[in-house]
């Protein structure tokens, strides 16, 4: 599988089968977002909240290629008002197939307010995703949230091989919260997301690993617009 990362929580996932999921799109106002990388295809969304930077271009992207847009029941709702179709609803500890790809839903640790005309509304509760693909390996994204306990069972029901975690810190977990979700998860490698787009977002790869060096996990930093095959 080829994974592109587009800038703050966005990624593109390219798998084998041609099959393209975007999670949770910020493409216009992304200052992270690398100049010049066109978006031709997306057959599935897939969204962690309702935050402005995770669902910014959901619904222009579902306008223009008609995909299955997975989230939260309540933010699945806000989507079809807007005219979002092919929506999946689902909730935590929920699974479905969407594509090539079994889907379950998480816990995270966040707040999910939608901005909508000025006013925030409600959009469910913030969540994270565990992928698990044809090959039988598994991905874990924490979209946005702190380190919780229950990473531990996330590890023993699903046994994620990679995870993708945010360390930004200010809205978000830092390195250290980071760490401790990696002695949760176990994963052989963890991607970072969510730092460096603004200024209070602090945290930064090298700081998690040095906080893991006694770990089998690897930090895997990518660079926005560049893929790495998986």
């Amino acid at each position: 599988m080829e994974i592109t990362w587009l800038g703050h929580g966005t990624f593109q996932f390219r798998l084998a089968s041609g099959q393209v999921i975007v999670m949770d799109p910020w493409i216009e106002g992304n200052p992270s977002y690398p100049k010049g990388h066109e978006i031709s295809r997306v057959d599935t969304i897939c969204i962690s909240h309702g935050h402005f930077d995770h669902i910014h271009d959901a619904i222009p992207l579902a306008a223009r290629f008609s995909p299955e847009v997975v989230a939260i029941y309540e933010t699945a709702a806000w989507l079809e008002s807007k005219g979002v179709k092919n929506t999946r609803a689902m909730n935590k500890g929920g699974s479905q197939r969407v594509g090539e790809v079994t889907v379950t839903m998480t816990h995270a640790i966040h707040s999910c307010g939608i901005l909508d005309e000025g006013k925030m509304v409600y959009g469910g509760e913030a969540a994270g995703y565990v992928m698990r693909f044809a090959d039988n390996r598994a991905l874990y994204f924490a979209g946005d949230t702190n380190v919780f306990s229950d990473m531990a069972l996330i590890e023993q029901l699903y046994h994620p091989e990679l995870a993708f975690l945010p360390v930004g810190d200010l809205f978000t977990m830092g390195p250290r919260e980071a760490a401790l979700a990696c002695r949760l998860l176990r994963p052989k490698k963890v991607i970072p997301m969510h730092f460096g787009t603004f200024p209070p977002l602090t945290g930064r790869p090298d700081d998690l690993r040095e906080r893991i060096s006694g770990l089998e996990t690897a930090v895997w930093p990518l660079e926005p617009g560049k893929p790495v095959e998986w």
